[in-house]
């Protein structure tokens, strides 16, 4: 099959599953957002609307626009689909450039070709570099001056945590151990496995993140759901859609939380302790359904998927369904807009940025592929007081899609440096951003709210 027909094909491939998306109004994506988002009638066809910005990177000096207040400058370039971001404790910041690993049983028939292209076209198609790279900024100019191959010859690699001189590594499928010192630029050794992680010819949401508890107890692993709404049957979804509890000496794992579709981002709320994650919400019910969210996490706690979504808002397309589970399904904490794909997370505790952000979570918005306009494609920040979300989400880094809807970048992963100014990893414009206060204007600096509050 030539380029044109392939072309030719997918033209009118996505033209039937488009249809859905070519009639009707679409309500702003602010009722979606919060502790109490308007959830409209589900709206599920058989054609879904597939509505994608397609990749097209950045050219010459283009970068994301900041909030006022803030500048963005390039901490890293030329990265290889960079995804998600670690900070060291020396400053080093290490970045996973990965990708979705071979599952030939993932995505099957005239639907799956097509959503592989469209994919594609959305800059997810690249083979993973299967590495994760460092980069240190030797002269403090906010600009990653020193790279090297930190770890290669992973598979899929995602998440990454440090403790006690161990640096453990989250494949796509395995939880591994490095022996990690301050002076390394490359960490030696294939790594020991501490658990066997879901994964398999399917794996569906392949990304898998993982977080120590702060006492050194256990490791917590995110990983997502095998299908969108169980359409593969739920014997596929064995310790998926799920945080597991892992013991790091015997490498035992128990569900610590469950009914979560598709949990990324994982950290500890610095004023209530509690640990909090974003999650990735069903796809195919309507524009405005389900809303991404972010919450705290409970233990032994039932989030819905795939039975119910937002609580006790049954989805239809399940069968057969399971009341008992619908009935304690525990509602999210706070909306973060529908099919925003919101993956990265972190709680701010630096001094550079001004005292009202202490605590608060910024968010990487990955963006939408089904909806009629699009959605997220930007970071965000949530205020927090006394460990609750206190208002309304703020645009810190936008300007990722042009107004003729292309993609220069699309945001992920999110951590703050040693200096306090907050990393985004965009993995469609292989750049590292770097957000920090613009020094040329006044920035309110003093302590809007009493930090005891948060």
């Amino acid at each position: 099959m030539n380029n044109s027909t392939t072309r030719f094909m997918l033209m009118g491939a996505w033209a039937l599953l488009g249809l859905a998306g070519c009639m009707g109004s679409t309500p702003s994506v602010d009722r979606g957002f919060g502790a109490e988002p308007t959830l409209p009638t589900p709206d599920s066809s058989l054609l879904p609307t597939v509505n994608i910005a397609p990749a097209i990177g950045w050219e010459g000096g283009d970068r994301p626009v900041a909030a006022d207040g803030f500048v963005v400058n390039a901490f890293a370039i030329g990265l290889d689909h960079p995804r998600w971001l670690y900070a060291l404790p020396n400053g080093d910041i290490l970045v996973a450039e990965t990708n979705a690993p071979e599952r030939p049983e993932d995505a099957q028939g005239l639907r799956g070709w097509v959503m592989n292209k469209v994919m594609g076209r959305a800059g997810a198609g690249v083979p993973s570099a299967n590495r994760i790279t460092l980069l240190r900024d030797t002269n403090g100019d906010g600009t990653a001056d020193t790279r090297s191959a930190f770890a290669e010859g992973l598979n899929s690699p995602f998440g990454m945590y440090l403790r006690d001189g161990a640096l453990y590594v989250a494949n796509t499928d395995a939880l591994l151990r490095f022996r990690y010192e301050p002076v390394m630029m490359r960490l030696s050794g294939l790594g020991a496995e501490v658990a066997k992680l879901p994964a398999g010819p399917r794996n569906h949401h392949w990304t898998k993140n993982v977080i120590g508890a702060p006492d050194g107890s256990a490791l917590f692993v995110t990983v997502g759901s095998n299908s969108n709404a169980a359409e593969n049957g739920i014997a596929a979804e064995e310790n998926r859609a799920a945080i597991l509890r892992i013991d790091p000496s015997s490498g035992a794992i128990e569900v610590f939380a469950s009914g979560l579709r598709n949990p990324n981002g994982l950290a500890w709320q610095p004023g209530s302790g509690a640990l909090w994650t974003t999650v990735n919400e069903r796809d195919e019910l309507g524009d405005n359904l389900v809303p991404d969210y972010m919450t705290s996490v409970k233990q032994g706690g039932f989030y819905g998927w795939p039975y119910s979504y937002y609580g006790q808002h049954v989805d239809e397309r399940v069968k057969p369904q399971r009341p008992d589970l619908v009935a304690k399904a525990i509602v999210p904490d706070y909306a973060l807009g529908a099919h925003t794909a919101s993956l990265g997370l972190h709680f701010y505790t630096g001094d550079l940025l001004p005292r009202r952000y202490r605590n608060g979570a910024f968010i990487g918005q990955h963006g939408s592929w089904n909806r009629k306009e699009l959605s997220g494609y930007k970071v965000i920040f949530v205020p927090f007081t006394n460990g609750e979300p206190a208002g309304p989400p703020e645009d810190i880094l936008t300007g990722f899609t042009t107004v003729d809807g292309d993609a220069q970048g699309r945001p992920v992963g999110v951590i703050e440096a040693s200096d306090g100014a907050i990393l985004v990893a965009d993995d469609v414009g292989n750049v590292i951003w770097r957000v920090a206060p613009d020094v040329t204007k006044s920035m309110d600096r003093t302590v809007m709210q009493d930090p005891k509050e948060n």
